[in-house]
């Protein structure tokens, strides 16, 4: 069945909502697009007219207007920003459907986070997702916020439908479903190294599709993404292979990254680290991806970026990578928007 799944391979801010926007525009079949999870990462993605957005609620995928967005059973929904995005994208209304079986992110799972020091301890974004994920799992028990279901929220009830049979329609007709994963698979609850410093759901391809609703059958199209150089959130968010800094990555790739990346939601200062194979190799075998896409490789080599060819020492670092995974990468980012299809192209040192 015609489904795909982007997942991260990583850390998270892989560009991920980069991928999936590219996989709904080259599949014109596409119809739906899915995002699990909650606010506590932000989706980069380019509109047809050069407008950039970061989403922390819709998919990337919808950016354009043509698609759905499904906040599926297994998400977790700020309503005022999920409100703010729609009005920000220009989407309509009509596009956007929520499972009444989704949760609401309310002010005292927020709080609750911020009473846990759990920013600190573990470099949390304080979005309250984790509190909100939390509350559910406790059922109403003493002393969590309580849960509260879509069904529940009056800001939500316009937009109140079966995603499961909506999505089931789809399929039966042929049409494309892109499930766009948020975060990276090294912060899994339940599969990656980090625990305690990981997020508080499963990252891995088969749990979004469980908080998608969808079945394994579905999938025809599981596509991992990385980044060249992977990053954590600031602060105490855990060990990062490699570390090192934005000057270094300035200074080895020429390009303009002295004053560092920030993160897409706390817009702080990101941690940086160098290429991790133990990391990406654990993520291909819990995966099994069909594509495999690396970007910002213009933090390799900054000639390369928004370009259409690649340079000797990128081609270098793609070939040390695909050595180091054994696995051919088949698309290349080399900057925002850009990509270069190398599925079929001998990459080596």
């Amino acid at each position: 069945m015609p489904v795909s799944v982007v997942v991260g391979g990583q850390y998270g801010s892989e560009g991920k909502g980069k991928v999936a926007l590219d996989t709904v525009r080259r599949d014109t079949k596409s119809t739906l697009a899915v995002r699990p999870g909650g606010s506590n990462s932000g989706h980069t993605g380019f509109s047809s007219t050069g407008r950039r957005h970061v989403l922390r609620q819709l998919p990337a995928a919808v950016i354009d207007g043509r698609i759905g967005a499904v906040i599926p059973a297994g998400s977790y929904v700020d309503p005022d920003l999920l409100l703010r995005e729609i009005v920000e994208i220009g989407i309509s209304p009509a596009h956007i459907h929520i499972d009444p079986r989704a949760h609401v992110i309310t002010n005292a799972h927020r709080e609750w986070e911020r009473q846990s020091t759990l920013t600190e301890t573990i470099g949390s974004t304080g979005s309250g997702t984790g509190a909100a994920v939390l509350a559910r799992a406790a059922r109403y028990a003493p002393g969590i916020p309580r849960g509260i279901p879509a069904a529940e929220c009056d800001q939500l009830r316009p937009f109140l439908s079966d995603t499961v049979a909506l999505m089931r329609g789809a399929l039966s007709r042929g049409e494309r479903i892109v499930v766009e994963g948020t975060q990276g698979f090294g912060l899994s609850a339940l599969h990656g190294d980090v625990w305690p410093k990981a997020t508080s759901r499963d990252t891995t391809a088969a749990g979004f599709l469980s908080e998608a609703g969808l079945a394994p059958s579905d999938v025809d199209d599981v596509v991992l993404v990385l980044r060249s150089h992977p990053i954590r959130v600031a602060g105490d968010s855990g060990p990062l292979h490699g570390e090192t800094s934005w000057d270094e990555i300035a200074q080895s790739s020429g390009g303009p990254w002295w004053g560092g990346e920030l993160t897409s939601v706390t817009h702080r200062l990101r941690r940086v680290g160098k290429f991790d194979a133990e990391v990406v190799l654990r993520a291909i075998m819990i995966n099994q991806p069909q594509r495999i896409v690396m970007n910002h490789l213009d933090h390799v080599d900054y000639k390369v970026a928004n370009g259409k060819t690649l340079t000797d020492k990128a081609c270098a670092f793609i070939a040390d990578v695909q050595r180091q995974i054994g696995r051919r990468i088949d698309a290349i980012g080399t900057g925002e928007q850009a990509f270069i299809d190398i599925s079929s192209a001998d990459v080596h040192a």
